[in-house]
């Protein structure tokens, strides 16, 4: 079935426009200078309707904040700062609501009856994201990258010797679930296997191909950047959280806006880490980094599904700036 007629018109000045958008043009001045450099006779709703689909659900080639109003832009980066703070936060077991969380990265206010740690936990979360945009542009990130984003995450935790704050962890650690009704505990990898497991971490996560316009491709990266990390929990505390942030620089490299976990979907979430984990059992120098199992497939399916929350956000940005244009 064929596309719409703008469709067809515009795509093959797709650069164009977004450079145009880029440098602040608007929907309305855009549509008229293609109309006179092309003889389109395009309208400035077809600029903004050709945009929106190469947007926040497809991804475009460009970061996922560019193209607004600097003052459209900074509420859009503060918003899904405070939803992606307070959710993967709050899946560790952090106490602060949303709205307590916007207060305290918006105005640094102390919410009454809340613990420091929270607070704490908060800032260095909120920062830990601007480490994770500035990663975007390198061609690659580093384990230096990663200890830097580790000491980010734990903000003013308490020096420990044996939990060291951005190096690898010097002591075991697992988890306990439970299984045909018995409590079990699974190991993560042992400490002196960490160095030789990271770099290979590492080079299949600098490996990943683009995911520019790629949704489910962008999905697929996420969950396998995550789930290898956490298998390997390479720090002493804080895993969770680092594979949340990390997961999305293929995902914002593609143009897409993060995939954040809801709090609300902890459960299902930590479910499925935990089946994948415990079937593939503790992570060795020589095993395979992620082996083939039903739970991959059913993460991929949970975090499409509540993409939207993030999408939203970008495409309530997108309708300020198109009424904007409109004046």
């Amino acid at each position: 079935m064929p596309g719409k007629p703008y469709q067809s018109k515009l795509a093959p000045h797709e650069a164009e426009i977004f450079e145009l958008r880029d440098k602040g043009v608007t929907y309305r001045a855009i549509a008229e200078q293609l109309s006179l450099r092309h003889a389109l006779n395009v309208t400035h709703n077809a600029v903004f309707s050709f945009l929106k689909t190469r947007g926040p659900t497809r991804g475009g080639g460009r970061l996922f904040y560019e193209g607004f109003s600097p003052d459209i832009r900074e509420q859009l980066l503060k918003r899904i700062t405070a939803e992606w703070t307070h959710d993967s936060t709050a899946i560790e077991g952090n106490t602060l609501t949303l709205g307590e969380t916007i207060k305290v990265l918006e105005l640094g206010l102390t919410v009454s009856g809340k613990p420091l740690k929270d607070h704490q936990e908060v800032y260095g979360h909120a920062h830990a994201i601007d480490l994770i945009y500035a990663m975007i542009a390198r061609a690659e990130i580093s384990e230096d990258d990663l200890c830097d984003l580790h000491r980010s995450i734990m903000h003013q935790a308490p020096v420990d010797a044996m939990n060291p704050i951005g190096a690898w962890k010097r002591d075991y650690n697992g988890t306990t679930g439970a299984r045909d009704g018995k409590s079990i505990y699974m190991e993560y990898a042992e400490p002196a296997a960490i160095p030789r497991l990271m770099k290979r971490w590492l080079g299949d996560f600098n490996g990943t191909e683009k995911c520019t316009g790629r949704p489910e491709q962008a999905i697929a990266a996420y969950v396998r950047a995550h789930m290898i990390f956490v298998r390997i929990h390479p720090f002493f505390d804080g895993n969770g959280r680092m594979a949340r942030l990390l997961a999305n620089i293929p995902v914002l490299r593609g143009g897409f806006p993060p995939v954040v976990v809801p709090a609300e979907r902890r459960s299902d979430y930590i479910g499925l880490l935990w089946e994948y984990q415990n079937d593939a059992g503790t992570i060795r120098p020589g095993s395979r980094l992620m082996p083939p199992h039903p739970a991959i497939r059913q993460m991929e399916k949970l975090l499409k599904n509540e993409w939207t929350k993030t999408v939203s956000l970008v495409e309530e940005a997108l309708r300020r700036q198109a009424a904007r244009s409109h004046k």
